[in-house]
């Protein structure tokens, strides 16, 4: 199945606290329909002290749901939907992700 939402998109938050936001896709996790965006959705961490890692409460990213997010236009940054279709022919024939809003290409 081909996603809509892939690591390394740029998205645009629709919703929560983080409305607006764009950012970079670091994870996709399908199974709980769930994304990691880089500078979204940041959450506090006690976090212990290790041999390797210093303590102390450290932001990362919490997961953001995947209705939440909308793949920014590679046109205009504004959010769209997408949408797929066939390059090529014969054999050389591949499926790819296009914007609705625009009908651009998403690179991926």
């Amino acid at each position: 199945m081909a996603a809509k939402i892939r690591k390394g998109d740029k998205v645009v938050v629709l919703s929560g606290r983080d409305k607006g936001r764009t950012g970079e896709v670091l994870d996709v996790r399908p199974a709980a329909g769930r994304a990691v965006v880089r500078g979204v959705n940041l959450v506090k961490r006690h976090q212990r002290q290790t041999a390797q890692q210093e303590g102390g409460i450290i932001s990362k990213e919490g997961a953001v749901h995947l209705s939440n997010l909308a793949i920014a236009d590679p046109k205009d940054g504004k959010p769209t939907r997408v949408g797929f279709k066939f390059v090529g022919e014969g054999d050389a024939r591949r499926k790819v992700r296009v914007a609705k809003r625009s009908g651009v290409e998403i690179d991926g």
